[in-house]
């Protein structure tokens, strides 16, 4: 070390470095108290430019107009020339070469052997131009293929290292221990990469270097040798404490205490050595092994290591356990879909072991823990049965019931197998369709472990209520059957199909529909029915019929044919109806008379031709209105808002009109319009009453007939005047006695108003309470009597009866039922009043106290 030489850390460094005296190869050793290792070679060189040349050039003169070039010429230096590379040997460069800038360096990535060979650089300029070659020889420094490793050995022993490394040429190897080489003698030999020591003593201990060496570098594996030597000890590698094993098994307890040299190894059971047997065995490193295990085998047992430095003993025991048995196992089963089932498996095991059940599907284990749907483990500590409530068909396979302990792990299997409907029939194709049948064909789904029996089609249309099921040929669809025609089809209808199929579980879900396709058209087939009319004007015969639904117009361009004659003729009148929708048609002709009957047919058609033509139905042709007016037309006032109108009935024939009935209108004087009311009746009615009048009101009326053509003329106005109104007040100061089933009633006569109808008597309405059938007595006094059970409590309310009606009624009266009553039960009823009043009725039939 000097001002010159510095060490920072590990690194040397060097002050002003000179060419002259730092020139040259470095390396590095590092030591500790184990030893020293040295360090690969480092070379140190320095690069250099010279100056220029101090001698003066001479002039150059040049004429203006022409060039000039004014020649540098540069110090030595590395680069200025154009250059170019080629080999001597003629072979093209390796296409893998690159080159610097100027094309002064060659560089050959990943040098091969076979880029060996002579070099040749060629550098020219305007000058001249200069050549320079080289020989590249291939050569692999040395590289490690085995390496030494740290070893610990005990005293005695002996010690075989080797080190391997490949580089060309070939390295040679030296052999260091802490930093000096290592040379042969008696217990030492060194043979290449190879170092054998025998007889190891303590002293042999250190830090050892391989180095391997060629003219091109040297490297160096590193491993440390400790040689050991104590009396064997327990204290990081003990017996274990329990040994647990069960009956009929085999058991090894391991001994293995540290010693150096190594111990030899000795067995006691209790206070007795042990000797090997056809049971017993003491292996090669000393463990101690049991086969098939009896109870009598349980108990302590002890290791005793023995080598030249001192003794030591370590104690463990040894647990027999009765061994787990499945007592219960799974079975094969076959199940249908959505039911539950039990999987059993139960065992029997040594009470002191804890078992635990794992239950696996087809490989998997089953989570119980998460509550996977479908599966529940059922049973106590010793039963790990598996439910599966309503199993699907993915259930099925196979299940793998697991008991573990801590010694053992024992498992039973069984298989499940869960038939179901069959699944959805695929690819349903429509191959041929026609006007009324359509040719299938249908691939099978799944038939979920039961063979599928039957199929059956179902087709859907715009007019159908979801599927329906259609007919077939083959009518019975077997299990084997993969094609169909559907028959009876509706022409120019758009279909489509479905096939669903069937086994002895049941019918499975249905295929995904086919394409939709229109069936062919054809002329239709189907007549209009409830061929009917009549009604409209004169001069016109109105035909009507329920017209053809969609679905059985069998094309396009559909519409109704009419066929009509007056009855006796031979000769049929033809008319169209082009629309699809109508239901009705006018004839109009004016030589047709009033109320003529005619033959009628209609018939249906569309682009391919006509159809059929219904039955032939009798229709009338329009009429004129009556042109007779009632007679005898007279009123009655019944109530004060109901009257009676009343009239003779016509006597018609063709030339007078039709009568179908008649209408009557009302009104009055003060009326804003001339008709305020209007009540239709039919037949040979006449008599008509008219209800929710005004009272004492005076109402005009009047009666025409009428029928299909409007209405005739009216008959002469008649008039009546309606009722006063009925009683406003209702009767008040009711009193009532009961004796047993006798009811006595009383109570004041009601007054009426000047504008009120007189009061003509009095309705009693009485109920049982529980009863909505009502009694109704009518009396033309201010009292009455009443026989009725008291089995329950009556309901009893009085109203006022008058010409103008029936008036307003009392406030209704609860009668308790008898059992009720503790005596004989009298009471007055008054109307709501805002003072106190004494009221002493006389009855004729009884005399009350009235109650207050």
């Amino acid at each position: 070390m000097s001002y010159h030489y510095r060490l920072d850390g590990g690194s040397l460094a060097i002050s002003s470095p000179r060419t002259d005296q730092d020139i040259g190869t470095y390396q590095c050793l590092a030591t500790n108290p184990l030893g020293t290792i040295l360090s690969q070679k480092a070379k140190l060189q320095f690069a250099y430019i010279e100056d220029f040349e101090t001698k003066t050039r001479s002039t150059v003169s040049v004429r203006e107009g022409q060039g000039v070039v004014l020649l540098c010429g540069p110090p030595p230096h590395f680069g200025v020339p154009d250059i170019s590379w080629r080999r001597l040997d003629g072979s093209p460069l390796p296409g893998k070469v690159k080159y610097s800038k100027s094309q002064a360096i060659l560089e050959i990535p990943n040098f091969q052997q076979e880029d060996e060979g002579v070099y040749e650089c060629i550098a020219s300029n305007l000058r001249g131009r200069n050549l320079a070659k080289g020989q590249l020889i291939f050569y692999a420094p040395p590289e490690w293929e085995q390496k030494i490793q740290n070893t610990y050995l005990s005293i005695y022993d002996s010690l075989f290292w080797e080190c391997k490394a490949s580089g060309k040429p070939n390295p040679w190897y030296t052999w260091l221990k802490n930093g000096e080489r290592l040379n042969p003698e008696e217990r030492i030999q060194i043979e290449n990469g190879t170092l054998i020591i025998t007889m190891l003593n303590v002293s042999d201990s250190g830090i050892y270097q391989c180095a391997a060496e060629n003219k091109y570098q040297i490297i160096y594996a590193n491993a440390e040798l400790r040689v050991l030597a104590s009396a064997p000890d327990f204290s990081k590698n003990p017996i274990k404490k329990n040994s647990v094993v069960q009956v009929g098994g085999d058991i090894v307890i391991e001994c293995k205490p540290n010693a150096f040299p190594r111990a030899a190894i000795s067995w006691k059971r209790g206070m007795e050595s042990l000797r090997q047997s056809k049971r017993v065995f003491i292996l090669k490193d000393g463990s101690l092994k049991i086969h098939n295990v009896t109870r009598s085998d349980a108990g302590s047992y002890t290791c005793i290591a023995t080598n030249q430095f001192g003794v030591a003993k370590n104690t463990g025991s040894l647990v027999v356990k009765e061994r787990t048995v499945i007592t219960v196992p799974p079975s094969k089963m076959d199940v249908t879909v959505g039911e539950s089932i039990v999987l059993p498996c139960q065992v029997s095991h040594d009470p002191s072991i804890e078992v635990v059940f794992v239950w696996s599907f087809n490989g998997d284990v089953i989570d119980l823990k998460k509550g996977v749907a479908h599966f529940e483990r059922i049973g106590g500590e010793s039963v790990g049965d598996l439910m599966i409530r309503n199993i699907q068909l993915n259930h099925s396979g196979k299940y793998l019931c697991t008991v573990k302990t801590t010694l053992e792990s024992l498992s039973a299997e069984a298989d499940i197998i869960v038939r179901g409907p069959p699944g959805p029939p695929e690819d349903v194709r429509v191959e041929h369709i026609s006007s009324t049948t359509s040719q299938l064909s249908w691939r099978p789904g799944s038939d979920n472990n039961s063979p599928i029996q039957i199929f059956s089609i179902q087709a859907r249309t715009p007019f159908s209520v979801g599927w329906q099921a259609v007919s077939t040929v083959p009518e019975i669809l077997n299990g084997k059957t993969y094609n169909a025609t559907v028959v009876g089809l509706s022409p120019w209808v758009e279909y489509e199909f479905r096939v669903v199929a069937g086994n002895s579980i049941g019918i499975g879900e249905p295929s995904k529909p086919s394409e939709v396709l229109r069936t062919k058209a054809s002329v239709p087939v189907v007549a209009p029915t409830n061929i009917n009319g009549g009604g409209g004007s004169r001069s016109e015969l109105v035909i009507t019929w329920e017209s053809i639904p969609e679905e059985l117009q069998n094309g396009e361009e559909f519409g109704y044919i009419i066929m009509l004659r007056p009855v006796g003729s031979t000769t049929w009148t033809k008319e169209r109806v082009p629309f699809v929708e109508s239901s009705r048609f006018v004839y109009r002709n004016e030589s047709i008379t009033p109320l003529s009957p005619f033959e009628v047919k209609v018939g249906v058609y569309n682009k391919k031709g006509e159809g059929a033509l219904s039955t032939t139905s009798i229709v009338y042709s329009g009429e004129d209105e009556p042109q007779l007016s009632p007679r005898g037309t007279s009123v009655q006032s019944f109530s004060a808002s109901e009257m009676e109108v009343s009239w003779n009935a016509i006597a018609w024939n063709r030339n007078t009109g039709r009568v179908l009935g008649y209408e009557v209108l009302y009104w009055t004087d003060d009326s804003k319009e001339s008709v305020i009311g209007k009540i239709r009746v039919s037949g040979n009615v006449t008599t008509k009453n008219i209800t929710g009048l005004k009272a004492n009101t005076v109402y005009f009326a009047s009666v025409r007939a009428y029928n299909t053509a409007g209405t005739g003329p009216s008959s002469p106005p008649v008039n009546g005047t309606t009722k006063k109104s009925p009683p406003s007040q209702p009767p008040a100061n009711i009193a009532w006695k009961l004796t047993n089933s006798k009811l006595c009633l009383n109570w004041e006569h009601v007054k009426t108003m000047e504008n009120e109808s007189e009061v003509l008597g009095y309705k009693i309405l009485y109920r049982q309470n529980r009863q909505s059938k009502t009694h109704i007595l009518e009396t033309n006094n201010t009292s009455a009597e009443l026989l009725v059970p008291f089995e329950e409590d009556y309901l009893i309310e009085i109203r006022t009866v008058s010409d103008g009606g029936d008036g307003s009624s009392s406030e209704e009266i609860r009668i308790p039922k008898m059992s009720s009553l503790s005596s004989r039960g009298v009471s007055v009823l008054e109307p709501s009043i805002h003072f106190l009043s004494i009221v002493i009725m006389i009855f004729y039939c009884f005399a009350i106290q009235p109650l207050i």
